[in-house]
């Protein structure tokens, strides 16, 4: 009786040699890892911008160094040293030498934004366009989408933490940013380290000058409010320009939250300071809109209003305020990323021009 004709072999999951094996093996690697990398995203969310964050940090005390070293030809060390100790000195200027004005300026805005707030919440319920529940509804509605992030950091102590993680990060890469890279390149492939470090020095750069736009834009801001609410006799002028000076430094987001606490203690004082308020809102936003931020973009990378705000929203809603604070540069580094792996891409697929005949 003839034997049952067995079926052909093929390879099993543990035969590595076979090509085919090895080619599907591959490609559930690769969807495993980026499942694993989305979950650890996800759960490291925290840390991950935080030291996104210190990174920020570092690329600040970078571009004062190197900014630093066309004046004074002294070590690196040195100037990064200076840098920092001037940077520390003008926060502990701010908080202290000033801070005396500056709380008792914030108790009474504190009052009066909770006056004004309640004029408005009374005047949207005459006409019917409060929702029910009145004011507890609508600030549950309007914090419904804060991450949690935000809660991992709500305290005190989580956000004195988070602030104290971000500064010693920055300071150690900016120490010897070279000794990091190095350590990212040892990752790739030998034919791969060549493009890693050109781009990322293009996105040291770019985020170099993104920072010193934004600063700059937060001098301009704070100082140009502060003189021209002083100007208009608007209370509490000192305050709102350093609220304004800070919130400066997130796009979009920050102009309408410095812009509404300007016009509230504005009209607080009556119309004409109200007016007033009003129009140093839209001259200064004007002056940073019109000159500084087409300035830094043409220097830089040019972010689109709408994607910056898009990408705002969404890194808030997912981290938090520290995803609404990194969102703009970290968009900037991944379009110029994509933008020099698509150059360097395109450089290679175009074809050799033909040689000249003699």
């Amino acid at each position: 009786m003839a034997k049952d004709a067995r079926p052909p072999e093929r390879p099993g999951p543990a035969d590595l040699s076979s090509h085919t094996v090895r080619e599907e093996a591959w490609k559930a690697a690769v969807w495993l890892g980026m499942a694993l990398a989305i979950v650890g995203i996800i759960v490291l969310a925290q840390p991950i911008l935080l030291i996104v964050g210190g990174m920020m940090f570092a690329v600040i005390l970078d571009g004062g160094t190197r900014l630093l070293g066309r004046v004074l030809p002294i070590g690196r060390g040195w100037r990064l040293a200076i840098v920092t100790i001037v940077g520390f000195g003008f926060i502990v200027w701010v908080f202290y030498f000033a801070g005396s004005t500056l709380a008792a300026q914030a108790e009474t805005l504190r009052v009066v934004i909770g006056d004004q707030w309640a004029k408005i919440l009374a005047y949207l319920g005459s006409v019917g366009l409060l929702p029910e529940g009145g004011m507890a509804n609508l600030g549950t509605q309007l914090l419904g989408g804060v991450g949690r992030l935000a809660s991992a950091v709500n305290t005190v102590a989580g956000i004195f933490s988070s602030i104290i993680a971000v500064l010693v990060i920055g300071i150690f890469i900016a120490i010897e940013p070279r000794l990091y890279d190095r350590g990212f390149a040892w990752m790739l492939p030998m034919e791969r380290r060549a493009s890693f470090y050109d781009i990322s020095d293009h996105v040291s750069f770019v985020l170099r000058r993104l920072m010193a736009g934004r600063i700059l834009g937060m001098f301009v801001e704070g100082i140009g409010t502060w003189l021209m609410l002083l100007a208009g006799g608007v209370p509490m002028a000192a305050l709102l320009g350093l609220l304004t000076g800070l919130l400066a430094f997130v796009p979009n987001i920050g102009a309408i939250i410095s812009g509404l606490l300007m016009v509230a203690v504005g009209f607080s004082a009556g119309t004409d300071t109200g007016l007033w308020a009003i129009i140093t809102y839209f001259v200064v936003q004007t002056v940073d809109g019109n000159i500084i931020v087409p300035y830094v973009a043409r220097r830089t990378v040019d972010l689109a209003p709408a994607l910056v705000l898009a990408a705002q929203l969404l890194f808030g809603a997912l981290f938090g305020f520290l995803g609404l604070l990194l969102a703009d540069p970290i968009v900037a580094t991944i379009k110029t990323t994509l933008e020099d792996l698509s150059k360097e891409k395109g450089l290679k697929a175009k074809p050799a021009a033909p040689g000249r005949k003699k």
